[in-house]
């Protein structure tokens, strides 16, 4: 694959990269967390924008402007809910699958850097460890991506799994 992969800790919303990954919902109604401070930081343009965009399919991606954030891009995911009846092997490839579909547009979008959050790990109560080696795992693998991929935590202790994985 050739990207070059870095972990960052800070707000995914100001980060000057072509795309960064939103946390959405199936819904794409605004949200808290992630959705929630990208949506503040762009502006109301992408709520407006997003309110005439139906459903996201599970694993699927929608590739919005970034409007006033300092990334050209929004890539709208929603990742699989970690606690439901759904299998843990379902569950696993829902989220590797989000993160090809955000890959892939970034890749058919001619962008050259994407920023992704911890995908799943808010409200969706993934596990940060394994979201993390799903992220990276995914991205390694992936046939196609940007040349340069942030994974962005919040925090030095989420850096911590992602620092690891990397290094594995």
């Amino acid at each position: 694959m050739g990207a070059e992969l870095e972990v960052v800790v800070g707000r995914l919303e100001t980060l000057a990269v072509d795309a960064i990954v939103n946390a959405a919902n199936r819904e794409l109604a605004p949200g808290a967390g992630v959705d929630g401070a990208i949506r503040r930081a762009a502006g109301p343009g992408l709520s407006e924008l997003l309110t005439r965009h139906g459903p996201l399919p599970d694993s699927n991606v929608l590739i919005t402007p970034g409007f006033a954030l300092p990334a050209r891009f929004v890539i709208h995911t929603a990742a699989p809910i970690w606690h439901g009846q759904a299998s843990r092997d379902h569950k696993v490839a829902a989220l590797a699958q989000c993160y090809r579909a955000a890959l892939a547009a970034a890749h058919d979008a001619s962008l050259h850097s994407v920023a992704f959050p911890a995908l799943g790990t808010g409200i969706y109560g993934w596990p940060r460890e394994i979201a993390c080696r799903i992220a990276i795992s995914t991205t390694r693998a992936a046939p196609h991506a940007p040349g340069r991929v942030l994974f962005c935590c919040f925090t030095e202790e989420d850096a911590a799994f992602y620092r690891e994985a990397l290094a594995a």
